[in-house]
């Protein structure tokens, strides 16, 4: 499935377009993104501070769920979360 995101985020029903693998997928392209812009901060003279972001959730179905499988990605690719 191809992964859509619009002018108010990405929209998909869960199950069908939002599963854990999309999840994961969009996890790593953040993770891979962020740790990028680190290296470009680094080389650029500023500070080298590590990459770490909080992960949230909400009430939702599976919210919890999906939200660990962010935070795993994230961390897999040593991203402080």
């Amino acid at each position: 499935m191809t992964i859509k995101f619009g002018t108010d985020g990405w929209r998909a029903v869960i199950g069908e377009d939002f599963t854990f693998e999309n999840v994961r997928k969009v996890a790593q392209a953040i993770a891979e993104k962020t740790l990028d812009d680190a290296t470009l901060r680094q080389t650029n003279g500023r500070a080298a501070h590590p990459a770490t972001m909080v992960v949230g959730y909400d009430t939702r179905f599976l919210s919890d769920r999906f939200a660990a499988a962010v935070a795993e990605v994230l961390a897999a690719n040593g991203v402080q979360v």
